[in-house]
């Protein structure tokens, strides 16, 4: 519920300032917002009414787009070193918490839930791949809008300024960091299960010589 107030708040705030929500939605960091608000608020649903959590290969897709959100914005487009740094507007209190809870809070909040309640060994190598459906059909959005409008919502997919074989390559380039960020999700959860089936059994303090046995 903490990530779906965020997403909540992060939006609403954002969409206090110049943006508008309609000019919101075709951004990435908007839909995968949403994705994760939306998943996160199915998986309490599903919770409270005592049923399955639900697929772990979904939610190791929306925790990796919400963590590409969160770090292609912290190192790419804010950053001045960056060659696709975006120039950041002053900004209104109110915007500000709303970008921060987008682009910061988030991220963070889904990536912990993801280490620390999710199941462990459910996730398969092919699924990095699998992943990288959602970021390539938002990558043919983003070229067919901006063919009908003009604008571009990212300078690295900016056709206008980098012609077609320049989006091509940065593309290639995003999506070969975003297949590995997915290899290193199924790598986390390899290890956390590996850990979790090799951790010792609890000791019986009356009698340390016994292993307790789970009741039922």
């Amino acid at each position: 519920m903490a990530i779906v107030l965020s997403v909540l708040a992060g939006i609403v705030l954002t969409a206090l300032g110049p943006a508008t929500v309609t000019g919101l939605l075709p951004y990435f960091t908007i839909q995968s917002n949403v994705a994760v608000g939306v998943f996160a608020g199915y998986a309490a649903w599903r919770a409270w009414r005592d049923r399955p959590e639900p697929p772990s290969a979904l939610k190791g897709a929306v925790t990796l787009y919400i963590t590409i959100t969160g770090t292609v914005y912290h190192l790419v487009l804010a950053n001045p070193a960056s060659p696709f740094a975006m120039v950041q507007p002053e900004r209104a209190p109110g915007e500000w918490w709303g970008n921060q809870f987008l682009h910061t809070i988030v991220p963070l909040l889904a990536v912990a839930d993801w280490v620390l309640f999710d199941r462990r060994g459910r996730l398969r190598l092919r699924y990095a791949a699998w992943w990288l459906a959602f970021p390539l059909a938002y990558l043919a959005f983003a070229l067919v809008r901006g063919l009908i409008v003009h604008r571009y919502p990212y300078p690295f997919i900016d056709a206008g300024q980098l012609g077609y074989a320049g989006v091509g390559l940065s593309s290639l380039f995003f999506a070969l960091a975003f297949w590995l960020l997915g290899l290193l999700f199924v790598g986390v959860d390899k290890g956390l299960a590996r850990r979790r089936r090799t951790a010792p059994a609890p000791v019986d303090e009356a009698d340390p010589t016994r292993t307790p046995v789970a009741p039922g």
